[in-house]
C-alpha cells in the first residue's frame, strides 16, 4: 500500500469518514482506493467476535472462541511469559477469525476493591500490571495482530464513567496511573491505544491533548493508532485536534461533516487530520500484509492452554495441611460453582467458551465425590431445602470442599459493588457446613476481594479467581495435588472496606471523584499505616516449603539483585520472588515499600536455585512536579526480597547518587531548598551567608546538619527580612536569589 499516495488521492471526505468507524466493529474502507475496512473485536482474555459483526448491535452471540483467565487471576501468577503465551493464543485465534486488533489489555490500576471492571485489571501495582500487560501484548502481536491498551486513563470506577471527572495531583497520576501504561507502549508497542471515557482535571480523555499527543505521543514514543472507548467522543473535532484518530463506533456522516466543516472554518489543522488518516492507513497496511490464516489451526488445543494457565495463577490463602485432598475417603463437593463455574466476569469482555470443564466433571477422573448444590446462584436468598441437603451430606462426609463466590449479579462492568460481601446464602452455608464437618476447604470463584466472616472455621482457602473455561480442571488438579498452587495476590485483601484508602472518596460526589488518598493505593497505603489486612499483596501459600539465603548485589544501573532460594520441601513447586525498594532516608513523602522487580522460578526438592531480578535506576525515583521530570535522590537504599509484601526475607542495602536538579530560585524557595541548592558549589558562599544568618554553624565553623528541624528552615526566602534580626534586607534576598540563578561560569 503505497500510504503517501492514497493520501494524496483522498478526498477531504473521505479522510473525514476515515476518523470515525464504518459501523460497531470495523474502520472505515476507501474501496475505490483499495483500503481495506479491517476489524476490531473485544478481548482481552479471549476474543469476543459477534457472529454477524456488520451493524451497530452489541448484543448479538459471538463465535466460539478461548475463555482464558481473567487479568485479575492472570497478575497473579507473576509470570510474563505465561501471559506471553496467552497474548499468543490470542492472536492465532484472531488471525482464524478476520480480526486485526484484539480490544485489551486492561491496565488501570485497582485503586478500590469495588470496581465492577476490576477483573479486567492486572493489580493495585502498576510495575507489575505495565510488565504484564507489556508481555499480553508482545504476545499477541507476535502472530501479527493488534493489540488496544486501556483504558487510558484513570478508568477506576464504573460510576458515572461516561461524565466523571477524576482529579489527581501530577506526582500521584505519574507514579502510579500513568506509569503502568508507560511501561506497556514502550515495551510492547501497542498498535493501539483506547482513551477511557471520563474527564481528566475537567478535559475528556479524548479530547487531551497533554494526554494524547504530549505524553502518550511526544514522552513516550507511541507511534500507533488511538481510538475512543465505544461512545466515548464529546467533541469530534476537538478530539482529532488532541490527537484522537479514530472515533468507535461510527458516528456516521454527521460525524464527517464535523471534521470536514472544523477544517473548512479553520478550526481543524488538515496536517492533523492527515496524521490520523496516516496511522489509520499504516494499521491497515500491517495487518493485510501479514494476515494468513493456518490450515492446521484447531481451537480445541487452547483449552489445555488455558488450563494450565488457571493453575498457575490460583492462589492458595489459607492452609492447615488438609490441602493436598487424598483421593480417598468421603469428599462432598459443595455449591453451584462446583457444577456451574462462575469463569468470566460480566460486560463486554463476556467470551463464548468453545469448551468447559466443571470441577464436578474433572474430579471423576481422580476420585467419587458427592454433590449438593447448596445455593441458589444469582441471589442473596437462602433456598432452605438447598441448604438443609447440602449440610446433610458434609455431615456425613470427610472432607466437604465448598465452591463459592461472587455470581454475576455482583459484579460486572457497567456498575461498582455496594460492598465486599458474598451472597449471604453462601455465607451462612458455610458457617452451617463448618458446624458440622472437620474438614471444610472453601474454592473462591471472585474477580475482586471478599470478606470471609467464616475464616477462622474452615481449614484451607484456595483462590481461583474467574479462571476462565478450565477452571474446573484447574481446581482439581490443585486441591488433589497433581501441581502445587504458585500464584500470588496482585491485590491486597483488606479486612473491610473501610480500611481502603479511597474509602471515604469512591466513587466521588456528582462528576468529581477526588484522588485524595495520592500515591499511596493498595499495600503502600496499608504498609505507611501499619495497617493489619486479611491477605497483603504478594502472599501465597504452597505445597512445599521455601528457604531464601545469601542476598547481594552487583552493578549499578540495573543493579542485579540475587537470591538463593532453596525447596525444603518433599515437592517440586515455583516460587514468585518479589523485590522491594525502601528509602532509608527520604527527602520527600515515598511508600515504606515498593515492588521494584519480581521472577517465577520452579524449584525442585531439596534444590537450590539462584534468582537474581534486575533493578533499573527508575526504581529509586520520584517524580517531581516542579523540576517536571523523574529524579532520583542520592543515599542509601535498601532492597528487600522475599515472598509477599510482608514476608521479607533478607534485603542488602546499596549507595545510590543523585540526580542534579536545576529549577529556578524565587522568593518563595524556602531557605533549606537554597541551603540545597547552593551548598557544594560555585555559589556556596549563599548557603553559608544563609547558615549564619540562621544560627547554622557549629562552635567549631561546621555547616550545621540539623537546621532541618529549626524553625527557620521552612521560612521562604520572602520571610527572612523579618527573622534575620536585621541582617538581610530586602535587596539583599534578592541579590541572593538572581545569584542562585546565574548560570555558572
Amino acid at each position: 500500500m503505497n500510504i503517501p499516495e492514497i493520501l494524496q488521492q483522498m478526498t477531504l471526505e473521505e479522510k473525514a469518514r476515515m476518523l470515525s468507524g464504518r459501523d460497531f466493529w470495523h474502520f472505515e474502507a476507501v474501496e475505490r482506493l483499495g483500503v481495506p475496512a479491517v476489524m476490531v473485536a473485544d478481548g482481552p482474555h479471549g476474543l469476543r467476535k459477534e457472529v454477524d459483526n456488520t451493524g451497530n448491535d452489541a448484543s448479538k452471540a459471538s463465535v466460539p472462541a478461548t475463555a482464558f483467565p481473567t487479568a485479575a487471576a492472570l497478575a497473579c501468577s507473576f509470570d510474563r511469559e505465561l501471559v506471553g503465551q496467552v497474548g499468543e493464543a490470542l492472536g492465532e485465534l484472531c488471525q482464524e477469525e478476520d480480526v486485526a486488533v484484539i480490544l485489551g489489555p486492561g491496565t488501570n490500576i485497582k485503586r478500590s476493591p469495588l470496581c465492577g471492571r476490576n477483573f479486567e485489571y492486572f493489580s493495585e501495582d502498576p510495575l507489575l500490571a505495565g510488565e504484564l500487560a507489556a508481555a499480553h501484548i508482545n504476545g499477541v502481536q507476535s502472530r501479527d495482530i493488534g493489540t488496544s491498551l486501556k483504558h487510558f486513563m484513570l478508568n477506576n470506577q464504573e460510576n458515572r464513567r461516561l461524565t466523571v471527572s477524576a482529579e489527581v495531583d501530577e506526582r500521584t497520576c505519574r507514579e502510579i496511573y500513568m506509569t503502568p501504561f508507560e511501561i506497556a507502549v514502550k515495551k510492547g508497542k501497542p498498535w493501539t491505544v483506547m482513551c477511557s471515557y471520563n474527564k481528566i482535571g475537567g478535559v475528556y480523555a479524548s479530547e487531551n491533548k497533554a494526554l494524547l499527543t504530549d505524553l502518550l505521543r511526544d514522552e513516550w514514543g507511541f507511534e500507533g493508532v488511538t481510538i475512543t472507548d465505544w461512545g466515548a467522543c464529546n467533541d469530534h473535532a476537538a478530539g482529532v485536534a488532541a490527537g484522537m484518530d479514530v472515533v468507535m463506533p461510527s458516528i456516521g456522516e454527521e460525524g464527517a461533516r464535523e471534521i470536514v466543516d472544523a477544517v473548512n472554518d479553520g478550526r481543524l489543522d488538515i496536517a492533523c487530520v492527515d496524521a490520523a488518516v496516516t496511522r489509520i492507513l499504516k494499521l491497515a497496511d500491517r495487518y493485510t500484509a501479514t494476515h494468513k490464516k493456518d490450515p492446521d489451526f484447531f481451537l480445541g488445543v487452547q483449552h489445555h492452554l488455558a488450563r494450565k494457565v488457571a493453575r498457575e495463577c490460583a492462589v492458595l490463602l489459607k492452609n492447615d495441611g488438609t490441602l493436598p485432598l487424598a483421593s480417598k475417603g468421603n469428599i462432598a463437593f459443595i455449591g453451584a460453582f462446583a457444577e456451574a463455574p462462575r469463569y468470566q466476569g460480566g460486560g463486554s469482555s463476556h467470551v463464548n467458551p468453545y469448551e468447559m470443564t466443571s470441577a464436578l466433571e474433572a474430579v471423576r477422573s481422580v476420585c467419587k465425590v458427592s454433590y449438593a448444590k447448596g445455593y441458589q446462584t444469582e441471589t442473596d436468598t437462602v433456598d432452605e431445602a438447598l441448604e438443609a441437603e447440602a449440610v446433610k451430606l458434609a455431615s456425613e462426609s470427610d472432607v466437604a470442599v465448598m465452591f463459592v463466590g461472587l455470581p454475576d449479579a455482583f459484579e460486572s462492568e457497567g456498575y461498582d459493588r455496594k460492598h465486599m460481601e458474598m451472597p449471604n446464602c453462601q455465607n451462612r452455608l458455610i458457617e452451617k457446613v463448618a458446624e458440622v464437618c472437620k474438614k471444610v476447604v472453601i474454592v473462591l470463584h471472585n474477580g475482586s476481594p471478599i470478606t470471609m466472616p467464616w475464616l477462622d472455621k474452615v481449614n484451607a482457602v484456595l483462590e481461583m479467581y474467574l479462571g476462565g473455561q478450565a477452571v474446573g480442571a484447574a481446581a482439581v488438579d490443585l486441591l488433589f495435588g497433581a501441581v502445587s498452587p504458585s500464584g500470588k495476590l496482585a491485590e491486597t485483601f483488606p479486612l473491610r472496606l473501610e480500611d481502603n484508602p479511597s474509602y471515604l472518596n469512591f466513587p466521588g460526589d456528582d462528576d468529581i471523584v477526588r484522588y485524595a488518598e495520592g500515591m499511596y493505593v493498595g499495600y503502600r497505603w496499608y504498609d505507611a499505616r501499619k495497617m493489619d489486612v486479611r491477605y497483603p499483596f504478594g502472599h501465597g501459600l504452597s505445597y512445599t516449603t521455601f528457604k531464601y539465603d545469601n542476598v547481594r548485589v552487583e552493578g549499578t544501573d540495573p543493579v542485579m539483585v540475587s537470591v538463593d532460594v532453596t525447596n525444603t520441601g518433599r515437592m517440586g513447586a515455583k516460587e514468585i520472588v518479589q523485590c522491594y525498594v525502601h528509602d532509608c532516608a527520604p527527602v520527600v513523602s515515598k511508600p515504606v515499600n515498593a515492588l521494584c522487580g519480581f521472577e517465577k522460578i520452579y524449584i525442585a526438592p531439596g534444590k537450590t536455585v539462584t534468582v537474581t531480578i534486575p533493578v533499573e535506576r527508575r526504581a529509586y525515583s520520584h517524580y517531581d512536579v516542579k523540576a517536571g521530570r523523574w529524579v532520583v535522590d542520592g543515599g542509601e537504599y535498601e532492597l528487600s526480597v522475599g515472598a509477599s509484601s510482608r514476608d521479607l526475607r533478607g534485603s542488602v542495602k546499596v549507595a545510590v547518587a543523585g540526580d542534579k536538579v536545576e529549577r529556578p530560585v524565587t522568593l518563595d524557595t524556602t531557605v533549606m531548598e537554597m541551603i540545597r541548592a547552593t551548598l557544594g558549589t560555585q555559589k556556596e558562599t549563599i548557603a553559608k551567608k544563609l547558615l549564619e544568618v540562621c544560627s547554622g554553624v557549629s562552635e567549631n565553623g561546621a555547616l550545621s546538619e540539623t537546621l532541618e528541624n529549626v524553625f527557620m528552615a521552612d521560612l521562604p526566602l520572602h520571610s527572612l527580612r523579618g527573622f534575620s534580626g536585621g541582617k538581610l534586607s530586602m535587596k539583599d534576598i534578592r541579590e541572593m536569589v538572581a545569584a542562585a540563578n546565574a548560570k555558572d561560569k
